[in-house]
């Protein structure tokens, strides 16, 4: 498939351009006629000239279908090449390359699956994702924001995330606590998001450890708006707008939604009393982006977001409150990319004692945590001759947080803790790109440091708290072999770490009648890890077909160790255990036998386990905490011009345990969604759809009390879009 455009040039010449589907030009492409003679072939530019062209060409690139050209002599041509079942990624390596040549296990989800998946969050349409999930089961529309850390690789998490999130290369990670604000962005303004599976730390480095997620920003290409409205039960809405402009070399955009629910009580009727009530989020948030494109393609760009969030956590005096402020700015220019980032955010959470009848509580803390971020990086890429590519960059991360609880039991009284962190690094890489293979190596060297840190007690003694620095280097390699045109065997092995967030350094906190203590002493978890696979297209069938072998070893994994437990009350602290690992399978598989049919699908296993434990050696062999070992998705999609689209997604997770001591089981259960939608005229969608249809009671979690996922949800909406 192609797409040509014809304009006036010299007539003694042909000249053109290939380009691949995003728009990148592809450099190495081979131009000749149709008796096989070799015209042209195109350079870093992509571009390519003809002296003397024939009436047809034929345009071959690997990876790439090829392509027929009619020739308009002395004409410019505009070539772009299509790679079915092949999808291009960048994240896994900062370069463009097709899912047949990474070396990495990626998934995306464009902006097409991003509508058609029945979930309001964004963290409910990645659970398409097999081994994708939150620390726990629930949905961040009720969850506690400390809970909110990815898992990827059945490496689970605890209130901070294993996997770093991006939005446009830019950290998304809560600076404090290194959980993640799914509500942060309006859902107009993401255009795809890439799930890159395994370390990255070489390119990215702390917290890549079971992956990166890569969200990528709608680009305002032309003139457009889009009006979202949904409502349903619970009191869900989600209603939010999109405008973008274009004029001359300036290219603006702006979006934001109010987001909600009344919620649902999560705790389970029989162990639910009358203090229990629905946990619940309102939150509001806003983007905005303006773009100037330079003489000779370069760019400068400035982006900023807000984010307006209130939450309650089951009892009248639970709840949390955040403002979020986040900017960046950057220039891309030939082969130099520069960022500039900022945050600062506001965090604020109320914390009480129920008792064993679960009808009265007690507030007991009151924490207000500030938080300022400021970050900055450099890259640079040059290409080497038609195959090879180098790339480089530094960066460097500052956050300075300070958590004030004002203790409302005992004494009373506050305490102040504050501290400031600091992580620079600077990496390498080179990917080499013959034919039939892909060879890539890096590396990364890390140096980071917690300083200045003080307590300050209620009765106003202040201590110095402990002051640690680490230096690490994590390298990657991998190669890719291509064994026939559209099957490639692939390997990959990283080393990648994970510093301490300030939240579980320094900061106490509770979720339900759990309480998981802070440490102090907390030093860094480091990862080894590889993974095997192959991939393969089947044309005939428009299918694809992906699976790997993965093991991951974290050594002092950061854990929350039982200290206590009751049957109403559980305590908590945060230690390096001795080391964790994780093992497993994982299978994706994409089909469109017709246009009007598709399915996706996939299925981890992933063997999960605590293999040493120096401080607790009973706890070897047990499960890692929220990790199943079993998890199977699949999403078919049914569509017809006149009559609209159907989409299905079921989702089949294990049972789990949700304390280290595997005391705490979580069963396992199937999950059913819908989404439905029905163009009206040219410019309105209307459309409908359903969560948990049905009505499975979702364990989620035991802090002991039992807590349960979203009951069926059902809602709809319209979508109205004049311009792209």
């Amino acid at each position: 498939m192609l797409l040509l455009f014809t304009v006036a040039s010299a007539p003694a010449q042909t000249r053109g351009v290939v380009l691949n589907p995003g728009g990148a030009p592809v450099p190495g492409a081979t131009i000749r006629d149709m008796a096989g003679r070799t015209l042209a072939v195109t350079g870093s530019s992509g571009r390519f000239t003809l002296a003397a062209a024939p009436r047809r060409i034929e345009v071959v690139a690997p990876h790439y279908v090829a392509a027929v050209v009619p020739v308009t002599s002395g004409g410019a041509l505009t070539v772009v090449l299509r790679q079915p079942m092949e999808t291009v990624v960048v994240t896994a390596y900062q370069s463009p390359l097709s899912s047949l040549s990474s070396p990495a296990s990626t998934r995306v989800m464009n902006r097409r699956r991003l509508e058609h998946a029945a979930p309001i969050t964004l963290d409910g349409k990645l659970t398409e994702v097999p081994g994708f999930g939150l620390f726990r089961r629930s949905s961040s529309l009720v969850a506690n924001p400390t809970t909110e850390g990815v898992s990827l690789r059945g490496l689970g998490s605890t209130a901070a995330s294993r996997s770093l999130v991006l939005l446009g290369q830019v950290p998304l990670n809560d600076p404090y606590g290194g959980w993640i604000h799914w509500d942060e962005l309006p859902e107009p303004a993401i255009r795809s998001v890439e799930v890159v599976r395994g370390g990255a730390s070489d390119l990215y480095g702390s917290s890549a450890i079971g992956g990166v997620i890569s969200i990528i920003p709608v680009q305002p290409t032309q003139s457009g708006v889009q009006l979202l409205l949904t409502g349903g039960q619970e009191g869900t809405l989600d209603n939010s707008l999109l405008a973008t402009l274009k004029h001359g070399g300036w290219a603006g955009l702006l979006s934001g939604s109010v987001l909600g629910t009344d919620g649902y009580t999560m705790v389970a009727p029989s162990q639910r009393g009358p203090i229990d009530r629905p946990s619940n989020v309102h939150a509001q948030n806003a983007l905005a982006y303006v773009q100037h494109t330079l003489p000779g393609g370069g760019r400068l760009f400035l982006r900023t977001d807000a984010l307006n969030e209130s939450r309650h956590n089951g009892t009248p005096a639970q709840w949390n409150k955040t403002r979020l402020f986040r900017g960046a700015a950057g220039a891309d220019w030939r082969s130099w990319t520069l960022r500039i980032n900022g945050v600062g955010e506001h965090f604020r959470q109320t914390f009480s004692s129920v008792n064993a009848a679960r009808t009265a509580e007690k507030p007991v803390n009151f924490q207000f945590t500030p938080v300022t971020e400021t970050g900055a990086a450099l890259r640079w890429h040059h290409p080497i001759g038609q195959d090879a590519l180098l790339l480089a960059g530094v960066d460097t991360l500052d956050i300075r947080g300070r958590d004030d609880e004002t203790l409302l039991v005992g004494a009373g009284g506050t305490k102040t803790t504050s501290a400031q962190q600091r992580q620079t690094g600077a990496w390498g890489e080179v990917l080499y790109t013959p034919s039939k293979w892909t060879l890539s190596a890096g590396g990364r060297l890390d140096h980071f440091s917690n300083f200045d840190a003080r307590e300050f007690s209620p009765r106003g003694v202040e201590t110095n708290l402990p002051t640690t620095s680490e230096t690490v280097f994590d390298p990657r390699v991998g190669v890719v072999r291509r064994i026939a045109s559209d099957v490639a065997l692939s390997a990959s092995a990283f080393r990648a770490f994970r510093a301490p967030t300030e939240n579980e350094l320094y900061r106490s906190f509770q979720v339900g009648n759990e309480t998981t203590e802070a440490n102090p002493n907390l030093k860094s978890e480091r990862a080894t890890g590889w993974e095997t696979g192959v991939q393969t297209n089947l044309r005939r069938w428009g299918s694809s077909v992906r699976t790997s072998y993965f093991w991951t070893q974290v050594n002092r994994p950061i854990s929350s160790l039982t200290l206590s437990l009751t049957p109403i009350k559980e305590l908590l602290q945060r230690n390096n255990l001795g080391q964790l690992e994780s093992r497993g399978l994982s299978l994706d598989i994409a089909t469109q036998p017709a246009e009007w049919i598709g399915l996706q699908g996939g299925y981890q296993y992933a063997d999960a386990t605590v293999t040493k434990a120096s401080p607790e050696p009973q706890l070897v062999g047990k499960w890692i905490p929220e990790v199943a070992r079993n998890t199977a998705t699949a999403q078919l999609r049914l569509s017809r011009p006149r009559i609209g689209l159907v989409s299905l997604q079921a989702m089949v997770n294990g049972r789990s345990w949700d304390n280290d001591l595997n005391t705490l089981l979580l069963h396992g259960y199937f999950e059913l969604d819908a989404y439905g939608q029905h163009r009206v005229g040219q410019h309105l969608v209307a459309f409908v759809s359903g969560e948990n249809l049905l009505n499975r009671q979702i364990e989620v979690g035991k802090t002991p009390i039992l807590t349960l996922g979203t009951p069926r949800l059902i809602r709809g909406g319209i979508r109205v879009n004049f311009g792209d």
